[in-house]
């Protein structure tokens, strides 16, 4: 190691195990999330002015790559899941996994998908359907009628199964096999080596390229415990009665930092593994209630239909760049949400590779990619067929609900309609919270494992890392909320968040191509 590598290093000791801090990833990377938040606190309009210029800038201009490389991203995946490449073990073969197929499957699926199922399975495809900020417009179905349902129900699906869980599983496979196989560093950094070879592990390269990494995470963290806060509070306001405010949100993010912190600081085996497996049940429970409680048949009919309009689009909808389909339902959700998964995507796939040594890459993927897409199938053809079919058939008039007090007041005004809302509603509300700690909890971890030198994969890094970082994001979401404007106060961190996206838009894109490279062109060492 070089002399001055040797001084951009802090030690620190933990039992007898030292552990060196990459300062040239860590303190950028702090600065620039503190900054925001202060930024925020200061003049919340400039920063949110800023991240969302910066953000619309860059959708429109790279809207076709987003498209581009989603596509191409779901065919590598594929092909690698299906042909003989499915077969290599991560690690070698003789490498033997620590976690069995459930407990692997509940810390894979809980630590992806944070509350965006439970918000959006609900009003997302009744957005669509009522055309409420004017998604419709350049569809040629007219909102409201039958064929404006299954529309609704293909184009979520579209936005939440199987290409951005390909992205995720990409990024994910690409560190495994880097790490595992060919023995680079555990690091967004290593992925890239096929392409140009160690020199890209040198220099100032690594601290950019992972401090990037780093911050797409940590403020899309913080931007989704901010939301999150909100939703959580509409709902004690709504359903109960008290008031959301300073205190409800101060006790809200209390609970929710707790949870995650001490999961994360348990380690992975005694506190991330078990806190995935009660929120996987709390999943799974919901999902069986509704089932029963909701109209079987048209959940079945129309997630059938939805499912096959998507297919029968698929090109069409794979290849907008918003020209087509118009900014409404283009821009503002599906390329938005292509930028918030590539901005997970590379410290979930390191998350993702951790668990996942002994597995097969063809394992891997029925893990990470496939059986995660068939659960969010299910989620939005229940959740979302239940709201469409309420809907039309007027059982609770879900879209001027959105229309007069905003989506989150949508998923409110569903629950309250269910049979046994009293204990349902509740249930959910678990479900928001423990679904944000358990995506937060194996992203903390991922952080403070990205921003150590040298870390293996079944070591804990510091737990002052993972508490600085912590308090960091529960800090900013709180001052967001709380400071600048409610709900309307974390629209400045979503906006960077989602910008931060966009500039990690390349760090994927070269994975991909690493992938392409590695598993295609180079050798395959198995």
């Amino acid at each position: 190691m070089s002399l001055a590598t040797e001084k951009e290093n802090t030690t620190e000791i933990i039992g007898n195990k030292k552990q060196k801090t990459r300062q040239s990833v860590f303190i950028p990377a702090f600065l620039v999330v503190g900054g925001g938040a202060i930024l925020g606190i200061v003049n919340n309009q400039l920063l949110a002015d800023i991240s969302m210029n910066g953000f619309i800038g860059s959708l429109r201009g790279l809207g076709w790559l987003y498209q581009i490389i989603s596509i191409v991203a779901l065919i590598v995946v594929s092909v690698v899941t299906f042909s003989k490449l499915g077969n290599i073990r991560l690690g070698g073969s003789d490498a033997k996994p620590k976690y069995p197929f459930p407990a692997w499957f509940a810390m894979a699926l809980t630590g992806g998908i944070a509350t965006g199922v439970i918000t959006y399975g609900v009003n997302e495809p009744i957005i669509y359907f009522g055309n409420i900020y004017g998604e419709m417009a350049n569809t040629g179905v007219e909102p409201g009628t039958s064929m404006a349902a299954i529309y609704a129900m293909g184009r979520s699906l579209y936005n939440w199964t199987f290409i951005p869980y390909a992205m995720y599983s990409l990024s994910g496979l690409v560190v495994a096999y880097m790490y595992f196989n060919r023995k680079q560093p555990l690091s967004v950094t290593g992925t890239l080596t096929p392409l140009f070879g160690n020199k890209i592990t040198k220099g100032i390269w690594p601290g950019i390229i992972d401090t990037l990494a780093v911050l797409a995470i940590a403020l899309g963290l913080a931007s989704s415990l901010g939301a999150g806060l909100a939703l959580v509070g509409s709902g004690i306001q709504t359903v109960y009665g008290i008031q959301q405010g300073p205190i409800v949100w101060f006790v809200l993010v209390l609970v929710i930092t707790g949870l995650f912190t001490l999961s994360a600081l348990k380690g992975l085996d005694k506190g991330i593994r078990r806190m995935s497996d009660i929120n996987a049940k709390v999943f799974y429970i919901l999902l069986i209630a509704m089932i029963i409680i909701g109209p079987t048949l048209y959940i079945l009919q129309s997630t059938t239909a939805g499912f096959a309009h998507w297919l029968q689009n698929f090109w069409g909808w794979g290849l907008d760049p918003g020209l087509i389909g118009g900014e409404a339902l283009v821009m503002w959700w599906t390329l938005y949400d292509w930028a918030i998964w590539i901005a997970y995507a590379p410290l979930m796939g390191i998350f993702l590779a951790v668990i996942s040594y002994g597995r097969t890459i063809r394992q891997f993927m029925l893990i990470n990619w496939i059986l995660p897409a068939v659960f969010s199938i299910v989620w939005f053809g229940v959740f979302g067929g239940t709201a469409l079919h309420w809907q039309q058939n007027g059982t609770v008039d879900l879209v001027s609900t959105i229309q007069e007090s905003g989506a989150v007041a949508g998923l409110w005004a569903f629950l309250a309609n269910l049979p046994l809302a009293a204990i349902i509603i509740p249930v959910v509300m678990i479900a928001l919270i423990l679904s944000f700690a358990t995506a937060a909890d194996s992203m903390i971890r991922a952080i403070a494992t990205l921003c150590t030198v040298n870390i293996r994969y079944d070591e804990e890094p510091a737990k002052w890392k993972m508490l600085i970082w912590a308090i960091s994001i529960a800090t900013i979401a709180y001052v967001m909320v709380t400071f600048a404007g409610g709900v309307q106060g974390v629209d400045g961190v979503k906006y960077l968040a989602a910008l931060g996206g966009s500039a990690v838009l390349f760090v994927f894109v070269l994975q991909v191509f690493s992938a392409v490279k590695m598993f295609f062109i180079d050798k395959i060492e198995k």
